[in-house]
């Protein structure tokens, strides 16, 4: 690569180190060309950016980025899951795939200025997405008023059905 090239690369780099809300680092070694290519088709169903990164390029980017503690992951192959709508989705995307591909593996991970190692990756792919925990919430709130309907519509009922009950008497009776 030509260093125009490199310083622009680096610059890129740089960019989605700051511009993410959460990053992991994997291993992809002995995955085959169509595997890394379902791997990204994933990512990119997430919103995730996954990006095969030269190590020594990725450190410089890192120390620019203030997020040095990267270089102690960047060493033998390394890819790279920038999520750019939030920080759970990178997690869900490697490791659901590196589940069902035993040969990638999970270096780990780097979320609010803190290195998350491979264990804690695995536990923030766990944690519901950010879509997920809105409709959680807005069921939450839903929640009551549905409640409190069905107890109007019960007492409704019930007058509904002694009205009837009475009817049913009165035509009996005559």
């Amino acid at each position: 690569m030509a260093r125009p090239e490199k310083i622009a690369e680096v610059e890129l780099l740089t960019e989605k180190l700051r511009g993410s809300q959460g990053l992991v680092l994997a291993d992809f070694t002995g995955l085959t060309v169509a595997d890394v290519s379902e791997l990204r088709r994933r990512c990119r169903d997430l919103g995730v950016e996954f990006r095969v990164v030269k190590n020594r390029l990725a450190r410089r980017a890192a120390a620019a980025a203030e997020v040095a503690d990267l270089e102690d992951l960047l060493r033998g192959p390394t890819g790279i899951a920038f999520g750019h709508d939030g920080p759970v989705e990178p997690a869900k995307a490697l490791v659901e795939f590196a589940e069902t591909h035993e040969k990638m593996t999970i270096k780990g991970g780097f979320l609010d200025g803190a290195m998350l190692s491979p264990d804690e990756v695995s536990q923030l792919s766990k944690i519901p997405a950010r879509q997920e925990l809105l409709a959680m919430i807005a069921r939450g709130f839903q929640a009551p008023a549905q409640s409190f309907v069905g107890v109007l519509t019960a007492s409704v009922r019930k007058l509904v059905g002694t009205l009837d009950a009475v009817a049913k008497k009165k035509a009996e009776a005559a």
